[in-house]
């Protein structure tokens, strides 16, 4: 993959069919990624990017700052989210069906006597992946008929660098499955975000205009979402 490297930064280069040059700044380590038309001259690339460093370290910092969750090691009383709010793993052991039940601060994980860490990560994982599509799906409607837009299809997947995208051709959404950890209302800007770009590919001063008309407190949203723990593993948008 092509490097570009300005002072101290080295940053991933790729050459695209797009009309614009965009510059990301990945979690967890403030990796750059630098996306730039086809015809762009390195000169100009370079140029574009000098401008745009103080902003790039301060996301970098950004990143630094932000907390991290420890490694899950799927044991009672470990600190597990949910919609924003945490709760206490109590692993009970018995035959039969896996599964995962809300009680007074706790998640309580059934599983049999044999199963492995990773198990117990894969029932836990099912279990947000269904807590987190049924809140989509009734925000879903809502926001479409808000917005004027319809989603062809959407997902939930584990994302590294992104918490949503959309295929603006195929009308596709996808969320990262992270979310459900999240508060709600980080969900909801989420996707109003990607319903948003059915109107508009980009992130310019139109897509901006209708978040803002939309959402008001979208920024608000947008700092709470980035100012939570990240996944152990990870990384954001």
């Amino acid at each position: 993959m092509p490097k570009l490297e300005i002072g101290s930064i080295a940053m991933q280069l790729n050459r695209k069919p797009i009309k614009n040059l965009h510059i990301s700044v990945l979690p967890p380590d403030g990796r750059v990624r630098v996306s730039a038309p086809e015809y762009m001259t390195e000169t100009a690339i370079r140029m574009a990017v000098i401008s745009r460093i103080p902003w790039i370290k301060k996301q970098q910092k950004d990143f630094e700052k932000q907390p991290r969750q420890s490694e899950r090691e799927m044991v009672n009383g470990e600190c597990h989210y949910l919609w924003g709010r945490h709760y206490r793993l109590n692993i009970i052991e018995r035959e039969g069906k896996h599964e995962v039940k809300l009680g007074r601060g706790r998640l309580h994980l059934y599983v049999n006597g044999t199963a492995t860490a990773e198990k117990k990560t894969l029932v836990l994982t099912e279990f947000y992946r269904d807590e987190l599509k049924e809140r989509i799906a009734n925000l879903l409607s809502v926001w479409e008929s808000k917005i004027g837009v319809t989603a062809a299809a959407w997902g939930v997947k584990k994302m590294k660098t992104k918490w949503g995208s959309c295929n603006t051709q195929a009308k596709r959404i996808w969320l990262n499955l992270e979310l459900a950890k999240k508060p709600p209302e980080c969900l909801e800007y989420i996707l109003v975000h990607e319903l948003v770009h059915l109107l508009e590919r980009n992130h310019n001063e139109r897509f901006k205009g209708y978040m803002d008309k939309l959402l008001p407190d979208w920024r608000e949203r947008k700092d709470l979402l980035n100012g939570t723990p990240l996944a152990y593993s990870h990384w954001l948008y």
